[in-house]
């Protein structure tokens, strides 16, 4: 049952004296609860909660974490309809959506608890042939801040993955939830909590605080007992973040996934055998969530051709097709309609399409533009992200125009190429020019969906990310909550137990360079 509070570690609280709403973006009404936004004193109790459970929860057993997370993903299919609805009233998503999204963070709990059970992310190493012994693993950070996501209520907000890694490797966290969801947000961190309780992990090891504004995200970030934040949104957004972390007398990181309009280039061989069904391709991943994806494809570049012209033309007529969809939140689709005339009004911009019919409020009308490859290289404001269902296509006069366009483009989450396998095989400077671009690469294929797996990298050179060697998706994200640290000479007694002679955990080791398990 919802409240309306704030998890303050294990208790209900409401002291706060400003309220918010969430708003049905289909329905245009907000939603009928109350929000109490967290109080400065609710804050600082969570925070000093967060710390002291540190103290614990950072020495608790791979084994114990384990079971904690699979609680945490038994606890939210127990929500049932309940979860489905409020998403859904919450997000203008569909039902299909949500389910999908509830998958997914299901998923990712449960990978990180047979990881931490396996114990192979410790990076466990001894090297203890001749003297010095010196012995090394990861340990947890301490307490991490999470800021929900607009995008997606579940995956990347209260439970999602950046929560699962971090108490995954024995970080408490504080979620500040998104407040379009903060209904979704208070259900999820119900089950959190429950699942807390019945797997005797110390109170404050998990709290969730309500804000329809800027300052609480600020006075976390500043608190010097927080050690790390992790957050998924808007350039403006995480580097503002970024930027206060490393004004505190402590610096701390900030893993903040950012910008990205995922680049796909598109060679002549492909767009001359592929120009029909690369079309439809496209026009489904561009609207794909009402193009509310953090790799939606919203460029794309090729050579000028006759070929290059006749795609552009069947995306324009596959794309009108397709019907619009509900867009997150009245502030989502006007930041769309205003980014997008915006570009659309630029110099040198035509536009190819624009979806014209009638739609309901909050549906976002897909937009396609077209360029020269000049134009597009002398504007830098045709290099911007627009959150929604939108693409520019940018025409080359020839390789070496795309090769100085892709030169140019700042750090992207995903870069694309589409050609034949002869083709890839004499474009290895364009091939190399994206690589250096990019965190994902992709070959004859889209860029939206992205599989939760060990090998997935999420994250690319600023401003798609503020660190490219990390990833926000798969088990690996996990080393975003950790850090280094080596034993010299340490008395057996005083060692982790993972490093200790008689380790009785089954993890991956190694000893004197050579895998042990």
């Amino acid at each position: 049952m919802l409240t309306g509070k704030n998890y303050i570690g294990n208790k209900l609280s409401s002291k706060g004296k400003v309220t918010f709403k969430t708003f049905n973006p289909k329905t245009n009404t907000p939603n009928n609860l109350i929000f109490n936004e967290v109080s400065n004193e609710e804050l600082e109790e969570a925070i000093v909660l967060a710390n002291n459970a540190f103290n614990k929860f950072k020495n608790i057993s791979g084994d114990k974490k384990s079971t904690f997370l699979n609680a945490i993903a038994d606890e939210i299919l127990d929500l049932g309809e309940d979860l489905i609805k409020i998403f859904c009233s919450e997000s203008g998503l569909s039902q299909e959506r949500a389910l999908s999204e509830r998958d997914r963070t299901i998923f990712q709990l449960s990978s990180f608890a047979n990881l931490v059970k396996e114990g192979s992310w410790l990076e466990a190493s001894i090297d203890n042939k001749e003297l010095p012994d010196i012995r090394k693993m990861l340990i947890p950070l301490g307490p991490v801040v999470v800021f929900g996501a607009s995008n997606f209520p579940l995956a990347y907000s209260t439970a999602g993955g950046d929560t699962a890694a971090a108490l995954a490797v024995g970080c408490p966290v504080i979620v500040k939830s998104h407040p379009m969801h903060a209904g979704t947000g208070e259900l999820v961190a119900s089950a959190i909590i429950k699942a807390a309780k019945k797997t005797g992990m110390p109170n404050g090891v998990f709290s969730n605080l309500n804000s329809s504004g800027i300052q609480v995200g600020i006075d976390l970030v500043k608190h010097p007992k927080v050690k790390a934040v992790g957050f998924t949104g808007s350039v403006a957004g995480g580097r503002a973040l970024f930027d206060l972390a490393n004004q505190r007398k402590e610096p701390i990181p900030v893993f903040a996934e950012m910008g990205s309009v995922n680049p796909a280039i598109i060679l002549p061989k492909a767009v001359q055998q592929k120009k029909k069904e690369l079309a439809k391709i496209y026009a489904d991943s561009i609207t794909l969530g009402s193009g509310q994806f953090c790799t939606n494809p919203g460029l794309i570049i090729g050579i000028k051709s006759k070929d290059l012209t006749n795609f552009i033309e069947n995306l324009a007529t596959e794309i009108v097709k397709i019907e619009p969809t509900c867009m997150l939140h009245p502030n989502i689709i006007g930041n769309y309609e205003k980014n997008k005339l915006k570009l659309a009004s630029q110099k040198g911009v035509n536009i190819e399409v624009d979806y014209k019919e009638e739609v309901d409020k909050n549906y976002g009308r897909q937009v396609i533009l077209t360029v020269e490859g000049e134009t597009f290289l002398k504007n830098t404001t045709l290099h911007e992200e627009v959150f929604g269902p939108f693409s520019i296509v940018v025409q080359c006069k020839d390789k070496e125009q795309l090769l100085e366009i892709i030169n140019k483009l700042e750090g992207q989450l995903t870069g694309t190429i589409w050609a034949e396998d002869e083709e890839l095989k004499n474009n290895i400077d364009i091939n190399q020019a994206l690589q250096s671009k990019v965190g994902r690469m992709i070959y004859n294929g889209v860029s939206t969906g992205v599989k939760v797996c060990r090998s997935m990298q999420h994250g690319g050179p600023y401003p798609a990310s503020t660190d490219s060697r990390f990833t926000a998706v798969g088990v690996d994200s996990i080393k975003r909550w950790a850090r280094p640290v080596s034993f010299q000479n340490c008395p057996n007694e005083l060692l982790p137990d993972e490093l200790k002679d008689e380790n009785p955990l089954e993890i991956l080791r190694y000893i004197d360079n050579k895998l042990m398990v």
